[in-house]
């Protein structure tokens, strides 16, 4: 049964993050608990990465009947379920892993930490690509780590990496651990085999391990091809840690359930002590892993059909921004479904801009400052939505800046 992605689906009550909190304008680091997204005047939430569609049907179903048993008690990953995996990376992204290689968390993000943790720590310097996944940030900083940025480079509409600053970077003794963000959020960069193969040898040389957040690699728009990081080579394959997850694909972030890829078993043995010791060894999430495997088996012609949609959102937002919004410029994507606005020409600093889209368009987008210095005077935007919340934010937008 094909999914209706225009309708609107009322999120109030689901103890949705998105559509439920907001954050304090008075105290950036904390979350009030909000019915502003709802009513008449509403706001409307673009920031948080969830889409606003169900999840694939069969994924329902399947969900469905494991709550309907009624026993919810410790739960393992199956031989099934590691194949599942297998099966998806073969099929949809050409790379051949092995069932041993992968590992459980309850998401990308405590997996980032916990990798931090294992193989840099304190004293040591974690590599980044600012503007980038600002989660990142504390990942490194409350794990002991410092941040060193390579900060990517805007040329017109399109982000590319700096090879010679990256390098000079790496060569540091004291970075052990580079974060790659591939497709790369928030700027939507689907990086191409020639760029990682390069990234990849500069690590390397300087003995820099590579953790890959792949977490967005199946979300790819036409015209571009995704290439895990670790499947360019045997050398690269050898120091990496790929993090992978079906949440953004599917929409199952809540149901906490991500595989880690770690081709080498020395780095395996290492991260699976480090789990070990956060109690984090064995148990899986009774519906993350249904949800999961049923997701890989069964819900390749819902991600088809919900690319489809999010491309035509993205076409109709760039058309609009283009004819509609002078001085805001679309940093167009080629994966994932979060999209860069280039808010710079309306001359505003960052808690302007912020007023301006809270409190003028009533729309809550992320800030781009919160992903690094580099990313002051832009906004990133959810589009994974039905097109007619897209289409009235993008007009309280023009209404906003236009002043009308």
């Amino acid at each position: 049964m094909a999914t209706d992605f225009d309708q609107e689906i009322d999120r109030q009550g689901t103890q949705s993050a998105k559509w439920g909190v907001i954050q304090d304008p008075d105290n950036p680091s904390r979350w009030i608990a909000t019915d502003n997204y709802f009513g008449e005047n509403r706001l409307l939430p673009l920031w948080v990465a969830d889409m606003d569609f169900p999840a694939p049907q069969p994924v329902i179903d399947a969900l469905v009947r494991r709550a309907g048993h009624g026993i919810y008690g410790y739960t393992l990953r199956t031989d099934s379920y590691d194949q599942a995996v297998v099966e998806w990376m073969a099929r949809r992204h050409s790379w051949a892993i092995e069932p041993d290689w992968i590992l459980s968390t309850p998401g990308v993000v405590p997996a980032v930490n916990w990798l931090v943790r294992t193989f840099a720590g304190p004293e040591k310097k974690v590599l980044v690509q600012q503007p980038v996944y600002y989660p990142f940030f504390s990942a490194i900083e409350t794990n002991g780590s410092e941040i060193v940025s390579s900060p990517l480079i805007l040329n017109d509409r399109r982000y590319s990496m700096d090879f010679a600053d990256f390098e000079k970077k790496a060569a540091d003794p004291s970075v052990s651990l580079f974060i790659l963000c591939s497709p790369h959020n928030p700027v939507g960069r689907v990086w191409t085999r020639e760029e990682l193969t390069r990234i990849g040898e500069i690590c390397l040389k300087h003995q820099v391990l590579v953790v890959a957040d792949e977490i967005h690699g199946d979300l790819i728009y036409k015209g571009a091809t995704f290439t895990p990081f670790a499947a360019i080579s045997e050398a690269m394959a050898a120091n990496a840690v790929v993090c992978t997850a079906p949440s953004k694909t599917f929409n199952l972030a809540g149901l906490h359930t991500s595989n880690i890829i770690i081709p080498n078993p020395a780095l395996r043995r290492r991260f699976q002590q480090t789990l070990n010791s956060c109690g984090m060894g064995k148990w899986a999430n009774p519906f993350g892993v249904v949800a999961c495997e049923t997701a890989y088996r069964e819900g390749e012609p819902w991600l088809d059909d919900v690319l489809a949609y999010i491309e035509a959102n993205l076409d109709f937002l760039e058309a609009y921004v283009d004819a509609h919004i002078p001085g805001i410029r679309v940093i167009r994507p080629e994966g994932t479904y979060l999209v860069w606005l280039d808010c710079r020409q309306l001359g505003l600093d960052p808690l302007e801009l912020k007023r301006l889209m809270l409190e003028k368009a009533r729309i809550f987008p992320d800030e781009g400052f919160i992903f690094g210095p580099e990313g002051e005077g832009f906004e990133r935007i959810n589009i994974a939505c039905p097109r007619s919340v897209l289409k009235e934010a993008l007009e309280r937008i023009r209404r906003a800046v236009s002043g009308s």
